[in-house]
């Protein structure tokens, strides 16, 4: 079998295919990515081929900002759409088609907010899998992106296939209140990003780490994109100030002295694998980024989530109903409150019994190689 996923070209995207990738791929299928060329950093050292098709993230972000003449990061309907349906269908659909038409896939999977990959498999009538990484957008979210969709594949002549199989990662208990599966969804266990050499992640297990001596460590991690200097730096110096291990990501582009902060202080990292960042960690500051959220409390650690734009308000407000951290918004996240909420959660053991539960619904989720074998199941039926 050959299986094509496609991405938005995101890491926070991109790196929740990745385990049911490596899982089809060791069941001996084919397995390549459509993205764009700037994926492949992080393709390479999985050894997976990529299709490469339309532009960098920054400039599907500067088009969708020109058009709108607005913030295209910011959680808005109109802007969502535009950015996901609209510029990245306009400036990537038609290179993909013909590089997906010489593969030949046999299944299709996408993320959720990835367009292109249901463009090509409604328009090589493939079986469509789409890959939900966090909890469930709101219907005006949703209604939004669909009409934009429907609009761009007439223009094409195309009707928008529907997914055969959505494939959930999002447990329960981080799920919206009323939230109920559509038919087709397949649960699917979520995993910290890992170099594709590093331990096997599919192992249930809900850590149970205990007592540590010495400073509790904080990882402060804002992802790729959101890492700017004048919001980060100061929460770091803040932080700083604190009796605490701190170690922070400084994304792709920044470098240590871009933060102002002492280096005695904080132990800075370029982009490294989650599962390496969170090892005897105690509480995570974040964005919160799916990947970032899941990965966490997949581990059971607990979340001080600073949203900065994009699903990362869905995070926190779920998050918060979970009792598995606290969320600081933007009207209120001044660098005190921020450390002020840390100080909270590591005083309170309550969030870490949140960050447990969750962790529990999460090692309950069929693995990576459990899903790819009812995949391999399915297909045979259709």
């Amino acid at each position: 079998m050959r299986v094509l996923f496609s991405s938005t070209p995101a890491y926070g995207h991109l790196l929740p295919l990745l385990p049911l990738a490596r899982a089809l791929r060791s069941r001996g299928h084919d397995v390549a990515v459509l993205s764009a060329e700037t994926m492949a950093p992080v393709l390479a050292p999985e050894g997976i081929e990529l299709l490469p098709a339309g532009p960098s993230m920054d400039v599907v972000l500067a088009e969708t900002g020109r058009r709108t003449g607005t913030d295209p990061t910011q959680p808005v309907p109109e802007r969502v759409a535009e950015l996901f349906a609209r510029v990245r269908i306009d400036l990537g659909a038609d290179e993909a088609l013909p590089l997906v038409r010489k593969w030949q896939p046999d299944l299709v999977v996408s993320e959720w907010v990835d367009f292109v990959g249901q463009l090509v498999a409604s328009a090589l009538d493939i079986p469509l899998a789409r890959l939900a990484f966090g909890p469930a957008f709101p219907p005006e979210f949703t209604d939004m992106l669909a009409d934009a969709v429907a609009e761009r594949f007439a223009a094409r002549e195309l009707t928008p296939r529907p997914a055969d199989w959505l494939l959930d990662t999002c447990p329960p208990a981080m799920q919206p209140d009323g939230w109920r599966p559509v038919p087709g969804t397949l649960a699917l266990r979520p995993e910290a990003h890992r170099q594709p050499w590093a331990r096997d992640a599919s192992a249930a297990h809900v850590p149970d780490r205990g007592a540590r001596s010495g400073r509790r460590r904080v990882l402060v991690t804002f992802g790729t994109i959101f890492t700017a200097p004048e919001v980060l730096g100061p929460i770091l110096r803040e932080l700083s100030a604190a009796d605490l291990d701190l170690v922070a990501t400084v994304g792709l582009t920044n470098s240590p002295e871009d933060y102002g902060v002492d280096r005695d202080r904080v132990s800075f990292v370029g982009f490294t694998a989650l599962d390496t960042l969170l090892r005897d960690v105690d509480l995570v500051v974040t964005h919160g980024g799916a990947g970032t959220t899941f990965g966490a409390l997949a581990e059971g650690i607990p979340l001080v989530i600073v949203p900065q734009g994009a699903d990362q308000f869905l995070q926190a407000e779920r998050v918060v109903a979970a009792d598995a951290g606290v969320a600081v918004l933007p009207d209120t996240a001044t660098p005190r409150a921020v450390a002020d909420a840390v100080r909270a959660v590591l005083a309170d053991p309550s969030f870490r019994a949140g960050a447990y539960g969750v962790a529990a619904e999460i090692a309950s989720r069929p693995t990576p190689d459990e899903v790819a074998a009812r995949l391999e199941i399915a297909l045979a039926v259709l």
